[in-house]
């Protein structure tokens, strides 16, 4: 019994890491600058949402890191591009069950899961141009 006991508190803290990363807890971290913010400023980035003429730390808290980053040229100029995934959990289950007979009789189960970046896909774009926010593109599905 304890090796499933100790099975399923190992899932419960990767379950738990892998959606530790949050607005709430990006602003924790960068309060004092959350605080200079206009309350309609801070509404949105609770919320995980960004605006027009946000500054790259707004943006942070509100979505973190972006997954990937590039600078695009064109005819008006370069802009800094931010690309978001949906990298939210993805979970996979299986269990295992093994035993021997013989002298010394065994039995086993596994338990595992699995989370993370499996086949993550592009849900917005950010656009920045002189160190503000100028474009925000969503992936419809």
């Amino acid at each position: 019994m304890r090796p499933l006991l100790f099975a399923l508190c190992l899932t419960s803290a990767v379950l738990l890491a892998a959606c530790s990363s949050t607005p709430d807890s990006r602003i924790a971290k960068r309060q004092s600058a959350f605080d200079q913010y206009p309350s309609a400023v801070q509404q949105k980035i609770r919320a995980g949402e960004v605006d027009i003429g946000f500054t790259p730390e707004m943006v942070l808290l509100a979505l973190g890191e972006p997954t990937r980053q590039f600078n695009h040229q064109s005819a008006t100029g370069t802009a800094e591009i931010w690309i978001y995934h949906d990298n939210g959990p993805r979970f996979s289950f299986g269990i295992g069950v093994g035993g021997s007979i013989g002298r010394h009789s065994s039995a086993g189960v596994g338990l595992s899961t699995s989370s993370g970046e499996y086949d993550p896909e592009e849900k917005m774009r950010v656009e920045f141009r002189d160190g503000k926010v100028t474009a925000v593109e969503y992936v419809k599905r």
